[in-house]
């Protein structure tokens, strides 16, 4: 999740010039109560929000749930939710303290107090799912509840803390309805966000009914949705081609992507910059046919980004050379600095070095479903890899939610995954991802990276960050616990008669199903 403000590279909308553009005008009544469907090949790990990290999950909880913050479109600063207010409480970034917003409410008519939003964040920290949110709360000490006012008393400065509160890991839960210590497991969710749950059905589909109890940062609830979860791409084209949804977004396959014509009368296409990210992680620990990191920065002298991008993926994708992503705050091309050619005999260098029998062999691992092309990705990954004689790999492809377990409890040598912002800061690239305690779970712990994590959370003036994400950038080309392979574009597809696509992602973390209007 993910100055970082997403620049709009393209889209390939005609607005007509007339005030705020011919689809962006009111829906007529009788589309009041219209369903929109929206398709998608995201999956759902859990309607809990203690037991879910993920880009699927996270959209639909932000929907159906509050968080005490939120962002604006394209804004970088978190405002108000759930609360009325927020702030730092003095000048050291170690405590942060909010106040309540009045008249919120639960499903069952309980009014939200400062109570369940404490419950809440305890029961994250407390559960703390091996595919959860509680390694983004990490500088969390502790939370207390008086009246209205909720106070965060944080381990160690973080100015980075209000982005976190505002995203699916601060969501609010019904302290009655959600056990303390373990994981709802029914399939209802009980928030106050703009939307309600009325259906649910894992793999297939979620209903949501506009909240006429919702009060919050919007001036009002969207039209109802109802979001379809497709198996792969090639699924959620043939829904779309056959107009059994009127929105397809992550994501398509690339082929459909890259042939996407904005003259076509039928459809709205929107393209944008994006800063999801996709990696290559490594199991660095002792055992691991990867644990070496001359083993590990062979593998960087061998892969072939441009080919990757420009075959597999159609051009619908830009290599990644960095941990962190192009337009975000501390952006640096370290990979290409340490591997700035494709180089087989520095690889042999290497692992001749390093003492390890040729040709080095290793499991990896893909979410099948996920995305578009990620089988296409792991051939075309293997086929670079053993080209060079260095390398033997066994490639499998594994359900979302089994995969997650399975690096999660270390059982994977090499795995590819997706990572799209928590929210829009270079910190979201950080502790998640290469940390010692990090949602990926590679093994790798350095204690000057965490230093440098650690550090780069005390400036409350982001751009100060940057000399440390750079440091941290150089750290990890130099350590190689993960290998950036590309960055996304971000695409919608509608129908002519739906409008707001281009609102939907904007690279704050939310997925904003409010902002689609019939036309």
């Amino acid at each position: 999740m993910r100055s970082v403000r997403m620049r709009i590279l393209a889209t390939l909308l005609v607005l007509a010039a007339v005030g705020v553009g011919g689809w962006q005008l009111l829906p007529s009544q009788r589309d009041e109560n219209r369903t929109i469907t929206v398709g998608t090949t995201d999956a759902v790990t859990s309607l809990d929000p203690a037991g879910a990290y993920d880009a699927g999950s996270w959209a639909l909880f932000n929907n159906v749930f509050q968080s005490l913050l939120t962002f604006e479109p394209g804004g970088v600063t978190p405002v108000p939710d759930a609360a009325q207010s927020c702030e730092f409480v003095g000048s050291d970034l170690s405590t942060y303290r909010c106040e309540l917003r009045e008249g919120l409410t639960f499903p069952s008519g309980r009014a939200m107090t400062a109570q369940d939003v404490k419950y809440s964040f305890d029961r994250v920290k407390r559960i703390k799912s091996d595919v959860g949110p509680s390694s983004l709360l990490d500088t969390l000490g502790s939370v207390s509840a008086s009246g209205r006012t909720v106070t965060f008393q944080l381990s160690s400065p973080d100015a980075t803390f209000p982005l976190k509160v505002a995203t699916g890991a601060g969501a609010i839960v019904d302290r009655e309805k959600y056990p303390a210590d373990a994981l709802r497991t029914d399939n209802a969710a009980d928030g106050t966000g703009p939307y309600a749950l009325t259906a649910y059905t894992k793999d297939n589909k979620a209903v949501l009914a506009p909240n006429s109890l919702y009060k919050g940062a919007l001036k009002g609830t969207g039209r109802p949705v109802e979001l379809r979860y497709y198996s792969d791409a090639d699924a959620l084209d043939s829904a779309w081609m056959a107009k059994r949804i009127d929105v397809a977004t992550r994501t398509l396959p690339p082929e459909v992507l890259a042939g996407l014509n904005s003259a076509d009368p039928d459809q709205r296409v929107s393209e944008a910059d994006s800063s999801e990210i996709r990696n290559l992680y490594f199991n660095t620990r002792a055992g691991s046919p990867l644990h070496d990191v001359r083993v590990r920065q062979a593998l960087a002298w061998l892969i072939d980004r441009e080919r990757l991008a420009a075959t597999v993926y159609k051009g619908t994708v830009d290599p990644l050379f960095s941990l962190i992503p192009t337009g975000i705050t501390g952006h640096t091309t370290s990979f290409f600095d340490s591997y700035p050619s494709l180089s087989p005999t520095k690889a042999r260098a290497l692992l001749d070095e390093a003492g390890v029998s040729l040709p080095v062999r290793f499991t990896y691992g893909y979410a099948t479903g996920r995305g578009a092309a990620t089988a296409e990705e792991a051939a075309e990954l293997k086929r670079q890899l053993e080209a060079s004689g260095l390398f033997r790999v066994t490639v499998k492809g594994y359900e979302w939610t089994d995969f997650q377990k399975r690096w999660a409890s270390g059982k994977l040598d090499a795995y590819a995954v997706g990572w799209v912002a928590d929210f829009p800061d270079p910190d979201t690239y950080g502790g998640p991802l290469v940390g010692t305690k990090s949602t990926m779970n590679t093994g790798y712990s350095d204690k000057a990276v965490d230093r440098l994590i650690t550090a780069s959370q005390q400036y409350a003036d982001r751009s100060e960050a940057t000399k440390d994400f750079r440091s941290l950038q150089e750290a990890v080309a130099r350590d190689v616990p993960v290998i950036p392979l590309w960055q996304a574009k971000e695409y919608v597809v509608t129908s002519e008669d739906v409008g707001g696509g281009q609102y939907l992602s904007d690279g704050t973390g939310l997925f904003r199903l409010w902002s689609l209007n019939w036309i």
